[in-house]
């Protein structure tokens, strides 16, 4: 049965302590079946994977996920840690907060739900899915060997839809009360620490933003703007003499940021923004202001604001929103455009990790196991990083096909083979190590079974 390498295993026993000793060990072989493991993650294919075809008491491994006693949140926090402490040492710790649907069907599985497929919709083509909603908390850190910034899940929580509390004691929870609470245990693990928090526009909620930014600490809240919101200036300070009734929470009805789009008089300032989304640097039009963004029954939030136009035309104007007044529009927008780390490590770990493949019935099973292989995107990082240390990660080539900087796959494939050379072929170190015939031959195969997605 394979083992971790030497260099792993001081990264792995960390989470030990987390488990007992008899959960501990059977939980490391579905950690090392995960890694190796092509295709499905069930855990039959980790342990068919791992040598363990025979064993006769599989149940075992079973119960892991489905019955045993260990703490995901532990987990979670020991992980941010190790996060923070590899890649974030100082400055502000900026997290991406996004939600996604994984596709499931079972009439065993009580939490699914029926939402708008967000990979599959678009403007003018609305598809739905079933299946179950995920809300996931991720580092956005750079990466000194990828040369680029990656989203790091290490939080991640099932938020039910509203039919699944029906029949429930307990009220609906919300997505937006779901990741309140996030970011709250989010800063009472870091509770020193710059936090930045980046989402899209299902956050742009006034009673969310307000109880957050209340938080003590320095807290600063990012999310897509809607153009018709209303914008008021900040109440007076002081009443008149003889003033009655209450006090004003909001001042004079200012325009909205679609008006101010349209208005042939607003002042716009060209800046370049070193990466659009992914797509490298940028040049657009932006105009920024602060204002109070207030509705009936709400609290008054200060917010600034960030109108962005393309000078091309090619995408909509578009507005963003933050908490922290201070911030200077062009650092929210660069901020907010590492967001899109989050669309690609979900991605990743539909194609490299087997999300959606799981076929657990068990509640606590389903709980535990997607947010467990959202993790282990940033844990296999984390052992590509301990190379990167000693030596130049490798990059698969081609003729056809020239990368000039690792991506996730290569992360991924530089663990398996790590471990299947350890085990099987000590004198393999690499896979851009060239030998004689025979070790070209391993290499081939070697290849063709670490980039298996």
């Amino acid at each position: 049965m394979p083992t971790l390498p030497e260099a792993y295993v001081s990264l792995i026993q960390v989470f030990a302590p987390h488990f007992s000793n008899c959960i501990w060990e059977h939980a490391r072989v579905l950690l090392l079946g995960a890694i190796l493991a092509p295709g499905r993650r069930t855990v039959t294919a980790v342990l068919r994977i791992m040598g363990l075809s025979e064993e006769r008491q599989f149940q075992t491994y079973h119960r892991v996920l489905n019955r045993a006693v260990w703490s995901s949140w532990a987990l979670s926090r020991t992980l941010l840690k190790l996060l923070v402490q590899t890649f974030v040492p100082t400055g502000p710790i900026i997290c991406g907060l996004d939600d996604t649907i994984e596709r499931r069907r079972g009439a065993k599985i009580q939490a699914k739900g029926i939402y708008r497929d967000p990979v599959r919709s678009s403007h003018g083509h609305f598809v739905k899915a079933s299946g179950l909603r995920w809300l996931s908390l991720m580092l956005l850190a750079p990466i000194p060997w990828a040369r680029r910034t990656w989203a790091l899940p290490f939080l991640t929580c099932l938020a039910p839809s509203e039919r699944f509390y029906e029949k429930k004691a307990r009220a609906h929870k919300k997505l937006t009360d779901w990741a309140r609470q996030m970011v709250m245990q989010l800063r009472r693990w870091l509770p020193e620490r710059q936090l930045v928090i980046v989402a899209d526009s299902s956050f742009a909620v006034i009673l969310w933003l307000f109880q957050l930014s209340q938080l003590p600490g320095q807290l600063c809240l990012i999310v897509r703007f809607r153009l018709d919101a209303a914008l008021y200036e900040p109440a007076p300070k002081y009443r008149r003499p003889g003033q009655r009734g209450r006090t004003p929470k909001k001042g004079k009805r200012l325009p909205t940021l679609e008006q101010v789009a349209q208005k042939s008089k607003t002042k716009w300032q060209r800046v370049t923004i070193p990466d659009w989304y992914g797509e490298g640097r940028r040049v657009v039009e932006i105009v920024s202001d602060t204002a109070v963004w207030y509705h009936s029954g709400q609290p008054p939030l200060p917010i600034r604001w960030v109108l962005i136009r393309d000078p091309k035309g090619k995408f909509k104007t578009q507005a963003l929103l933050c908490t922290d007044l201070s911030v200077a529009p062009v650092q929210i927008i660069k901020w907010f455009g590492l967001r899109w780390q989050l669309e690609v490590t979900l991605h990743e770990v539909r194609e490299h990790l087997g999300v959606e493949t799981q076929r657990q019935w068990s509640d606590l099973a389903i709980v535990r196991t997607t947010p467990t292989l959202l993790a282990l995107f940033s844990l296999v990082t984390l052992m590509a990083h301990q190379h990167a240390k000693r030596r130049k990660l490798p990059v698969r080539q081609a003729a056809w096909y020239h990368k000039s900087q690792p991506t996730f796959s290569d992360a991924l494939a530089l663990a398996r083979w790590q471990i299947w050379q350890y085990e099987c072929f000590p004198s393999v170190a690499s896979p851009s190590d060239s030998t004689k015939t025979p070790a070209a031959i391993r290499n081939r195969l070697l290849s063709a079974l670490c980039y298996t997605p």
